[in-house]
């Protein structure tokens, strides 16, 4: 047994979190393990886990565990369960007792039989480690570039256990598709992964003043026919499942929050069990499981496909706050917001706000940005309670891209016209515009919702995207061949130039002899 105890994350500081002003200020740890953030959560303003990815992942098992030990992962009596548990103010302390006792060998990081949320056979069944730099996803490793630290997979940096959680999270949830560890199942030897559940996604957390308000919030309602004793944890089954099989992997709302990943991982620690130096990183299951979830935006492609809106560093969360408080948002790509506000919404609280997490990726091994963003308390203007405010949110968010799009075009075609260039694409000038529009449009819309100004929109988000397609112009306007460029383009702000018709069939008369002409 590891010096540590495995590690176990019941009450080991492994989570940092921030505290509420009411919290004993005697009393208050930079970092707490899991019995604490239930049984303190009223005490806890959020949790200040720095990789956003990590934290979507952390809130999926945090709403398990709360719907375990308050009730709320079986559908009778639930929304006057949930009430009763808001009324408390806290979760029950007995309660979290009681589940800690009965899954005590299941929560540690480093368990020979149980290892949360890992699989202690690919020790057996891989060829070899991936090692602790392929495990940090903030790391270069293999032949990758090193650009914000100096990584070396023949002399790597130790990682605390901490942090290797945290990572652990996100390769579990986001982890790459493609190329792994090769690994041997029943005769059967793969070296390749499917993208983990979230990969390219941004996910959406209802947040209250406290964890605790934030936990509740983020428990979905489960269905009329959910099986609690059936629908399992990773960490509460007593088997591990078949990687060559999806049976009874994903049996209902807890397990599809936690038992998604299409990666299977083993940390290895160091002597002391403080720190991990080594890690198995390679594929879970051969077959893809159902992509479902209750915290994305689900849209439909041209093709008829449902997606998840992915996550963009380049856009705000203001713009797509009318498909998190309207149920169904008109448009092409049919957006529907994620079910947790179906049931945050009912909870009745006002200050809920939006959290925002992700990485902007692709869904093989790139990954670009880092995505984090946060709302001022809106869903007291969602749909159900205030129809009018979410109504016109929707305009003011239309109002503004309408804008911003006319703005990009605009500078697309005055550069295309100036350089000379084949066709109107992306250029330093759609760059500098949308770099200096966004940021402003997104200010004129907090602004509008704050006072309740709706009136007159379209011509303020217009006027601001007037003044930044001149000053992003204005360095060429001095010469004739940019000012006619700037001005030809300019339209562009306005919605273009007209279309002509396209050739229309006169008809004439059969009875006077008449035949169908076109005529243009």
């Amino acid at each position: 047994m590891p010096a540590a105890d495995h590690y176990d994350l019941w009450d080991r500081p492994a989570v940092p979190v921030r505290w509420a002003e009411h919290a004993p200020p005697d009393d208050r740890p930079e970092a707490v393990g899991f019995r604490d953030l239930l049984t303190r959560a009223h005490e806890i303003a959020g949790i200040a886990m720095p990789l956003p990815p990590a934290l979507s992942a952390l809130y999926r098992v945090l709403y398990a565990l709360t719907a375990r030990v308050t009730g709320l992962d079986t559908p009778d009596g639930w929304h006057d369960r949930r009430h009763q548990v808001l009324d408390q103010g806290r979760f029950s302390p007995e309660s979290i007792t009681s589940y800690a006792d009965r899954y005590r060998d299941r929560l540690r990081l480093f368990d020979p039989r149980h290892p949360f949320l890992q699989d202690p056979r690919l020790a057996e069944e891989c060829d070899k480690p991936a090692g602790v730099n392929k495990l940090v996803t903030t790391r270069p490793s293999g032949s990758n570039h090193s650009w914000f630290q100096h990584a070396v997979d023949s002399r790597p940096d130790h990682l605390s256990s901490a942090d290797a959680l945290q990572h652990l999270l996100v390769w579990r949830y986001y982890g790459p598709s493609g190329r792994c560890s090769a690994r041997t199942v029943g005769g059967k030897k793969e070296a390749n992964s499917t993208a983990g559940p979230l990969r390219s996604a941004l996910s959406y957390h209802p947040v209250g003043r406290t964890l605790f308000e934030t936990l509740l919030a983020g428990v979905v309602e489960p269905g009329p026919y959910a099986r609690p004793e059936e629908d399992l944890c990773p960490w509460e089954r007593d088997d591990l499942p078949d990687p060559l099989s999806l049976t009874h992997v994903v049996t209902g709302q807890l397990s599809g929050l936690t038992a998604r990943s299409q990666h299977a991982l083993l940390l290895v620690p160091d002597d002391s069990g403080l720190e991990v130096k080594d890690a198995y990183i390679t594929w879970a299951f051969r077959d893809r499981l159902p992509r479902d979830d209750d915290f994305l935006i689900w849209q439909i492609s041209q093709a008829g496909n449902p997606y998840a809106r992915y996550a963009d560093s380049g856009r705000a969360l203001w713009r797509d706050l009318d498909a998190l408080l309207r149920k169904e948002v008109p448009g092409k790509e049919d957006p529907r917001r994620p079910r947790v506000f179906d049931s945050a919404v009912d909870l009745g609280l006002d200050d809920l706000r939006v959290q925002a997490l992700g990485i902007e990726q692709e869904g093989q091994a790139k990954d670009t940005q880092l995505v984090s963003a946060s709302t001022p308390p809106v869903l007291s203007l969602a749909e159900e309670n205030d129809p009018e405010a979410a109504r016109m949110i929707a305009t003011l968010r239309i109002s503004g891209e309408s804008a911003g799009s006319r703005l990009n075009r605009a500078a697309k075609q005055a550069w295309a016209v100036f350089s000379n260039a084949r066709k109107a694409e992306d250029c330093a000038w759609s760059r500098d515009a949308a770099a200096r529009y966004w940021p402003a449009a997104e200010a004129e819309f907090w602004q509008r919702l704050d006072q309740r100004r709706f009136d007159g929109a379209a011509r303020s988000f217009r006027q601001i995207a007037e003044g930044v397609y001149d000053q992003v112009t204005q360095t060429a306007a001095a010469t004739l061949r940019g000012a006619k460029a700037r001005e030809s383009a300019r339209i562009e702000l306005y919605g273009g130039r007209p279309k002509k018709p396209g050739p229309q069939t006169a008809r004439t008369p059969a009875a006077a002899g008449g035949t169908e002409t076109e005529t243009p």
